[in-house]
C-alpha cells in the first residue's frame, strides 16, 4: 500500500511540468543591452562605445546598442545608469577621467562616482590633442602662448562643457603658461571642434578622432598631444614632454553598471570586453582613434579610478574649477 501511494505521488510529481527558469537563472544576454553615454555622437567616448556595442552584439549574439545622453559634464548619463536596475542591460561608457573630475568639481551630484556603480572593465587609454585655428597663425604651442601674451583679451578656446577634461586641460595649460584666454563651453565635442576650424575661438583641446580628421583634412593646426608619448595616428606632433611643458593628460575610458549587479554578469561582459579588444575591428578603430586597448580586471579599474579620483581632486583645485 505504501509502495503504490509513493508510485502515484511520483506519477503525479513527474507529471507536473517544469516551471520556467527565472530570469535570474537564464543565460545573460536574453535581451537587448544599451550603452549610454555622456557625450554626443562623434567623439572618442562614443567612436569606441560604437565600436564595442558592435563587437559585443556579435559576441553575445544580442543586440547591443548606444544611447547618447550628453550634457552636465557627463552626469546627466551617469546619474540615469546609476538608478537603473543593476541587472546588466544598462551600463555607461564612461571617460573616466571626467568621472572622476566630477567628484570634486560638483558641488552636488545626484550620485556616488566612486561608489555608486559596478566596475565591469576598463577599455582604452587616449590622449587629447591640442589644436588652434587657422586664423590665429599660431602654428606651434610657443607662437600660441606669444599671441594670449599679447592679445590676452583676443584669446579664446573651447571646450566640450564646462567640467569634462577638455575644461580642465585648458585651465591647466593656462596655469603652465602663465597665460590668460576666455572660456567658451559648448554642448559636446562636435560644436567645440567645429568652433576651431571656423575660427570662433583660437584653439581648443580635442579628443582624437575629430582632431585627426580635421587637422589631416588641413583646417585646424596640430600643435601637441597630452601623453608622453607620440601617437602613431599623428606621428609629427610632438608630446607637451617634448616641449618641455609639465602637462600629461590620459584620457581612461571604461565600462561601468549600477552597482548591486550580479558578479556572474560582471565577470561575462568582462570577459566579453577582453575578447572584443582583441578583434581585428577593435584594434583598428583604436589605431584610428589614436588609442591604446586597456583590459582591466574590475580591482585593477577600481584602483585606476581612486587614483584618477586623487589626481583630479587636486588638478581640479590648482585650476579652480567649481561646478554647480
Amino acid at each position: 500500500m505504501k509502495i503504490a501511494t509513493i508510485s502515484l505521488a511520483c506519477s503525479l510529481l513527474c507529471a507536473i511540468p517544469l516551471a520556467p527558469a527565472s530570469a535570474e537563472t537564464q543565460p545573460y544576454p536574453v535581451r537587448p543591452v544599451t550603452i549610454v553615454t555622456g557625450f554626443p555622437p562623434g567623439g572618442i567616448s562614443d567612436v569606441l562605445a560604437r565600436a564595442l556595442a558592435a563587437r559585443l552584439s556579435v559576441q553575445m549574439g544580442q543586440s547591443v546598442i548606444v544611447e547618447n545622453r550628453p550634457g552636465a559634464g557627463t552626469t546627466i548619463a551617469s546619474a540615469y545608469v546609476a538608478k537603473a536596475a543593476p541587472d546588466g542591460y544598462t551600463l555607461l561608457f564612461q571617460d573616466m577621467t571626467t568621472h572622476a573630475i566630477n567628484a570634486e568639481a560638483y558641488k552636488r551630484l545626484p550620485f556616488d562616482a566612486l561608489n555608486d556603480f559596478s566596475l565591469i572593465s576598463l577599455v582604452a587609454s587616449t590622449p587629447l590633442m591640442m589644436v588652434s585655428s587657422l586664423g590665429s597663425r599660431a602654428g606651434d604651442v610657443k607662437s600660441l602662448v606669444e599671441l594670449a601674451k599679447k592679445k590676452q583679451s583676443q584669446v579664446s578656446y573651447a571646450s566640450s562643457g564646462n567640467g569634462t577634461i577638455m575644461h580642465l586641460a585648458g585651465e591647466s595649460f593656462k596655469q603652465a603658461m602663465g597665460i590668460d584666454s576666455l572660456h567658451v563651453p559648448y554642448k559636446g565635442g562636435a560644436p567645440s571642434v567645429q568652433a576651431v576650424v571656423a575660427g570662433e575661438v583660437t584653439y581648443s583641446f580635442l579628443s582624437m578622432p575629430p582632431a585627426v580628421a580635421q587637422a589631416k583634412a588641413g583646417k585646424i593646426h596640430a600643435l601637441a598631444v597630452t601623453t608622453a608619448k607620440r601617437v602613431a595616428a599623428m606621428p609629427d606632433v610632438p608630446t607637451f614632454k617634448e616641449q618641455g611643458i609639465p602637462l600629461e593628460i590620459v584620457l581612461y575610458s571604461g565600462l561601468i553598471g549600477p552597482k548591486g549587479m550580479p558578479l556572474a554578469v560582471v565577470s561575462r561582459l568582462n570577459e566579453e570586453v577582453r575578447k572584443a579588444l582583441e578583434s581585428p575591428e577593435m584594434k583598428q578603430t583604436l589605431v584610428n582613434a589614436g588609442a591604446d586597448a586597456l583590459a582591466s580586471t574590475p580591482a585593477e579599474f577600481d584602483r585606476l579610478l581612486k587614483s584618477q579620483a586623487a589626481a583630479m581632486a587636486q588638478a581640479v583645485k590648482l585650476a579652480s574649477v567649481t561646478l554647480d
